[in-house]
């Protein structure tokens, strides 16, 4: 468990460094060490915390059983995650209607992902895991609307392009790991008796 908790610490705590540092003039360390280094410094860290959080959370299994998830959550996960994975494309097409509305589609997309794994899984390694992204994505956005922050800037016209291939990715990638890439990426089929 020890690997799984420090990758959560070292990957949310570099995204929650960034969300909270200063950006006030003359005291922004992205400023004052460049954004080169600074950028560097923090995908260091968050890959060591992502290797750290990934490494943790196949060390734990088999892990303790919380709760026990009916079938039919299962199911409505694979549903809830069809809607994640198009809403998480949206945040990285051209503004179409979903982001506008969104606002912060890739958070919104976090959300959803890790709420649909938590109703699905009761093990305590899952638990901790989807819980840490959901927590993180909940006061990321808390953050984002504290400091102004409201998405794609004022009129902004969306373009239904950005929608049809938020919906054509996302749909396809939604597939893609019901149909065997979540099997092969994670060890769990998404379909199971």
């Amino acid at each position: 468990m020890i690997y799984l908790i420090a990758g959560i610490v070292l990957f949310f705590g570099t995204h929650l460094f960034t969300t909270f540092r200063s950006r006030a003039p003359g005291s922004d360390i992205k400023v004052k060490l460049g954004y080169g280094p600074y950028m560097g410094l923090y995908s260091l860290a968050a890959i060591a915390g992502l290797a750290l959080l990934i490494y943790g959370y196949g060390q734990m299994r088999p892990s303790a059983v919380i709760w026990l998830p009916p079938v039919w959550m299962r199911h409505l996960n694979i549903a809830i995650q069809l809607a994640a994975f198009i809403i998480l494309f949206a945040a990285y097409t051209p503004t179409g209607y979903i982001k506008k509305t969104l606002k912060h589609p890739m958070l919104v997309g976090i959300k959803l992902w890790a709420l649909g794994h938590l109703l699905a899984n009761g093990e305590l390694n899952s638990i901790l895991l989807f819980a840490s992204f959901l927590a993180y994505a909940v006061i990321d956005r808390i953050a984002l609307k504290r400091r102004g922050d409201n998405g794609p800037p004022p009129g902004t016209v969306p373009n239904i392009t950005g929608d049809v291939l938020a919906v054509s990715l996302g749909a396809g990638f939604w597939a893609a790991m019901v149909f065997g890439l979540h099997q092969m990426l994670f060890g769990m089929p998404v379909l199971t008796g």
